[in-house]
């Protein structure tokens, strides 16, 4: 089995020979997450350690955005199943490349590479059995704790607390992705209105298309395949012209380089409002079933709008946050209520 492995630009080392520690990272599945694991990456970075980060093909575009990152090995998994002959063969072909591993998933297999690999020393946190394959590990903490700080502990450092992601692109993309939609940086307001967890985080359709009718610029939808119906009911709800639909039309480098180049971001809590959080533009961060205390927009400029936390809400949601696929109560006020005027002024503010 060949591996796809490609070196990030401008990204190598400047350490003595000596220093440098060669490390593996296991990448979360979610882009979301991947984002939230920058600074780790430059905690290690930043201590000599040169790093190879794994990561499925859908994630691996993340972590080319990470100058820290020295190399990126595509693995060849798929979502569910233990795949043990893949990993096995992988494992061999890694043989003697790494002396630490950092497993950033809670999972089993997740865990099964690095052991396969022989690396000597394996940090990660305890979870699904797999104490045996792991030689240094953390203790799970309580609750839902910020996923930032989550991810830092592994680094074994102090000062997690006040870590920010932070994503670098090539010189050049923001303009060349701006200019390929016939606009200019700065010129548009990008929408993110999917959310691959479920229905529980996404905005109304209706919402976003009334919001589009409010702002004082054309709005670029962006998303995975798996959500242009979604974008594309925004679209023909709106005013003609206001709203283009790019759901899964980008790569998700230049699906970046459009948000990095947007006067706005508006989305759910998903992927794509970290990368907007890391990117550091203005932005607003709907939250309804899951929690800006778990996993916020770590970025000065982002504004968290949550019925959850708002006193003159009432009925007060006291459902919330039930971090569930779908409303269990069916009618969905967390984000139902919260009203596009209201988010208009955000955007515009």
């Amino acid at each position: 089995m060949s591996i796809s492995a490609r070196t990030t630009e401008g990204s190598k080392t400047s350490h003595p020979r000596e220093a440098v520690t060669r490390s593996l990272v296991i990448a979360p599945q979610w882009i979301g997450d991947a984002v939230m694991t920058e600074p780790l990456m430059r905690r290690l970075h930043a201590r000599g350690e040169q790093l190879t980060v794994g990561a499925l093909p859908w994630v691996a575009p993340v972590y080319r955005a990470m100058p820290q990152v020295a190399e990126v090995i595509e693995f060849p998994f798929q979502h569910g199943g233990l795949q043990f002959k893949e990993r096995r063969r992988l494992g061999q072909d890694l043989q003697g490349r790494f002396e630490v591993a950092y497993v950033l998933p809670n999972s089993l297999k997740s865990a099964l590479l690095p052991f396969l690999a022989s690396i000597p020393k394996r940090v990660g946190y305890l979870g699904e059995a797999r104490v045996g394959l792991l030689t240094h590990r953390l203790r799970n903490p309580k609750g839902k704790p910020p996923m930032v700080a989550f991810y830092s502990a592994l680094s074994g450092e102090a000062g997690i607390d006040t870590d920010r992601p932070r994503l670098v692109l090539p010189e050049g993309a923001i303009d060349r992705a701006a200019a390929a939609q016939g606009l200019a940086a700065g010129a548009y307001h990008v929408f993110a209105p999917g959310a691959e967890f479920g229905g529980s985080k996404r905005w109304p359709a209706a919402h976003y298309a009334a919001l589009a009718s409010l702002l004082d610029a054309r709005c670029l939808l962006l998303g995975s395949g798996k959500e242009a119906a979604l974008c594309d009911e925004i679209v023909a709800a709106a005013p003609q012209g206001r709203c283009t639909s790019l759901a899964g039309q980008t790569s998700l480098l230049d699906a970046f380089a459009l948000i990095a180049g947007a006067r706005s971001l508006v989305s759910n809590d998903s992927g794509l409002m970290h990368v907007g959080a890391a990117f550091g533009i203005r932005q607003v961060a709907l939250f309804g079933s899951t929690s800006p205390l778990h996993t916020p927009p770590l970025n000065p400029r982002a504004e968290v709008v949550w019925l959850k936390n708002d006193p003159a809400y009432q009925p007060p949601l006291d459902c919330a946050p039930c971090f569930e696929r779908e409303c269990p109560l069916g009618h969905h006020r967390c984000l139902v209520d919260v009203r596009p005027e209201a988010v208009a002024q955000r955007v515009l503010g």
